[in-house]
């Protein structure tokens, strides 16, 4: 004799039930209340579709937060790395890093062996490419043209967590020097001044650490090198400090 489906739900129901002293009491009516319950298929396919549709919406935005909150506690990483370096050399070596006490290529040689666990480019290795060019594999803030290369090449090290630092060493006419440091390493992108790379500049008269567009930097300007319409080589030079003083500015990138 065939059984109806309600009828095979009931018994199938029943007999797991039947050893388990607090089961509820099944009847053939209960069975097809549960058997109404179910989903049905197209309902199932209505509620993934729902569900794709709000993870499109909110993935973007929880993975722009992430870089986000990523470059700001990279640059801050960045900034206390190389400030405690200095300091350190300072106090240990006596004297103030400036052209005085360290002309052309004389700081570099000093200032790495505070570092442990770093890979040595000594002028330009570590970029592939020589003198000028090693600004083809870096752009400016608004990615409008390639940076100006001239402040990278004469000293550059890749650190124990990968950021990538090149220095610029004070020439006859100016003692400044000015560190830039890629912040998540030179193969990964974008490699935008003001976006992963941010120039520091060492004060001449006291040695510390200034985030350049700081106003006691030599570059201020924020309308020619922090800006999104200019083309200038350097554009993208002054953003340090507003990416350390700003709240929002990872998030209005150009």
């Amino acid at each position: 004799k065939r059984f109806s489906t309600h009828t095979k739900i009931f018994a199938f129901t029943k007999a797991l039930y039947r050893h388990n002293t607090f089961a509820p009491a099944l009847t053939k009516t209960t069975c097809k209340s549960y058997a109404k319950a179910a989903f049905t298929l197209a309902e199932t396919l209505i509620t993934l579709a729902i569900i794709g549709v709000v993870a499109a919406m909110t993935i973007p935005a929880v993975l722009n937060h992430t870089k986000e909150t990523q470059m700001k506690t990279g640059l801050k990483k960045a900034q206390s790395i190389l400030s405690e370096a200095l300091q350190l050399m300072q106090e240990e070596e006596g004297i103030i890093a400036n052209f005085a006490n360290y002309p052309f290529r004389a700081f570099f040689p000093v200032f790495k062996t505070y570092f442990s666990n770093l890979k040595d480019c000594s002028n330009s290795e570590c970029s592939y490419l020589t003198g000028s060019t090693v600004g083809n594999q870096y752009y400016t803030y608004n990615g409008s043209t390639n940076a100006y290369a001239y402040y990278f090449d004469d000293g550059q090290l890749i650190l124990a967590d990968g950021m990538f630092l090149m220095v610029e060493d004070p020439n006859a006419v100016k003692g400044t020097i000015f560190l830039s440091i890629d912040i998540n390493g030179l193969d990964k992108k974008p490699n935008k001044w003001g976006h992963d790379l941010f120039t520091f500049q060492i004060d001449e008269q006291t040695g510390k650490l200034l985030p350049m567009g700081h106003p006691d930097t030599d570059f201020t300007d924020e309308s020619t090198y922090c800006s999104k319409t200019s083309s200038n080589t350097k554009n993208g030079i002054a953003c340090t400090y507003k990416a350390l003083t700003e709240k929002d500015y990872f998030k209005n990138l150009p």
